[in-house]
């Protein structure tokens, strides 16, 4: 069930957690899809739709973008539950992007630095929401979500290029107010947290030896959505400087 009070939660913290969003039948449809396109489809994959932590060792994959490309994951963005949340928490009509999948491989040092989506999307007004589902325990030893509470009321804070592949930009001057401010997330396989386009966060590495951090997500932007083009192309820049950068150092 969707908490009653799920809208007022996030208006307030910028983020709301939804226990049990999916039930068996679904995480298990879901999931079963996620290890055949993985198995099937990622190793035909172009390098900007798949990232590894090292490339020479499938079992460090870490980040799936453009999913919708696979025929269920194309029909998975119109899922009923998913698009009516989204829209109680925007509180507009909502239309879902490409699905995305997320990992922390164990043994690999790959923090995520605070950052704000919208940052990337560059879209005006900001009613644009991230639905993240956790399809593993999440908890401090694996690199939960951590969200400064009520920064999305803030506006876009100052980023800059990081050398984390697949979150090109983090906020620069991120520091102990805000890390005062911070409340981890934990969460089970099934439970979902919600978190509004301009909320900033970040995760620790995954420091366990064996388990892993996967997560399906989905950003769903409001129909009064307009991307800011100039912004974008900016961000898209930097996007193609890390990469290019990235390349010549592990080449």
């Amino acid at each position: 069930m969707i908490p009653s009070d799920a809208k007022r939660k996030y208006d307030q913290d910028g983020f709301v957690v939804v226990s049990n969003f999916l039930d068996r039948d679904s995480m298990h449809a879901l999931t079963a899809n996620l290890d055949r396109y993985i198995r099937d489809v990622v190793p035909h994959l172009p390098a900007g739709d798949a990232f590894f932590q090292d490339r020479s060792k499938p079992e460090t994959l870490k980040q799936l973008q453009h999913m919708g490309q696979d025929p269920f994951f194309d029909e998975y963005r119109r899922n009923e539950r998913w698009n009516q949340l989204a829209e109680l928490l925007i509180g507009e009509p909502v239309e879902a992007q490409a699905p995305e999948w997320f990992n922390k491989p164990p043994g690999t040092e790959h923090p995520t630095p605070p950052h704000q989506d919208n940052y990337y999307f560059c879209l005006r007004p900001a009613n644009v929401a991230t639905l993240w589902l956790a399809l593993d325990t999440v908890d401090e030893e694996n690199g939960c979500l951590r969200y400064a509470v009520g920064s999305h009321r803030c506006g876009i804070r100052p980023h800059a290029s990081t050398k984390v592949l697949g979150f090109s930009q983090g906020i620069a001057d991120y520091g102990p107010d805000d890390l005062d401010k911070e409340q981890t997330v934990l969460l089970n396989p099934g439970d979902l947290v919600a978190h509004h386009g301009e909320t900033i966060h970040r995760a620790e590495p995954n420091r366990t030896t064996s388990r892993q951090r996967r997560a399906f997500a989905m950003v769903f932007r409001g129909a009064s959505c307009q991307r800011d083009e100039v912004a974008y192309s900016r961000y898209a820049d930097a996007v193609r400087q890390q990469h290019e950068a990235l390349a010549t150092e592990t080449s």
